[in-house]
């Protein structure tokens, strides 16, 4: 069992997330947090209502930790400097912390998604694509193929898929990110939507 810490929101938030890298994100509740701290599941509910709100506080964490990384990895930065530099914020911060990068993907309520940095990460990445003169809804569509592929590469990369294999996985993030850079720079504009079926 663990040093006794303060009974406060922000520390058992953080005990909590420390938890989720250690043990996994949906292995955290009340009950696993009390039981690490060393009290009753009781003595929490004056800080945090259930286990929900307890992976919801570690997800906004999450959020806040990896969007002040992004900030300063962006600082001075642009084009492509600052695509790899954002990117490897995402690769490194699932690596050193799986429970809480799986926790920045908790879905959230409207409302709660609106008041967390969630917003700036968006912000970021459109902040990126400025430096390749995308205008909407273009912009749009490539902060979600940003999305997808960082967070893809980091989940599929987590889960081991990439590790018995050959070339490195670094090598092959690092031949993505120039593949993105290319597609950011030649991207399709003035298509003909999809006609649905």
């Amino acid at each position: 069992m663990a040093a006794r810490v303060g009974l406060t929101a922000d520390g058992l938030v953080r005990t909590a997330a420390d938890l989720a890298d250690e043990l996994g994100f949906h292995q955290v509740t009340l009950s696993v947090l009390a039981r690490h701290v060393g009290v009753k599941p009781a003595s929490l509910y004056s800080h945090v209502r259930n286990s929900e709100d307890l992976r919801t506080r570690i997800a906004l964490l999450a959020l806040e930790e990896m969007a002040d990384l992004g900030a300063a990895a962006l600082a001075g930065r642009a084009g492509k400097d600052a695509l790899r530099a954002f990117a490897e914020v995402y690769r490194d911060y699932a690596g050193r912390h799986p429970g809480r990068y799986a926790a920045a993907r908790l879905p959230l309520s409207p409302e709660t998604a609106a008041a967390s940095a969630g917003p700036r990460h968006a912000q970021m990445m459109r902040a990126i694509l400025r430096g390749y003169d995308l205008a909407e809804p273009d912009a749009t569509h490539a902060v979600r193929l940003l999305g997808s592929v960082f967070h893809g590469y980091a989940d599929l990369e987590l889960s081991g898929a990439f590790s018995h294999s050959a070339p490195d996985s670094g090598e092959s993030w690092a031949t993505i990110i120039d593949a993105l850079d290319v597609t950011l720079r030649t991207w399709p504009t003035g298509r003909t939507p999809l006609r649905q079926p």
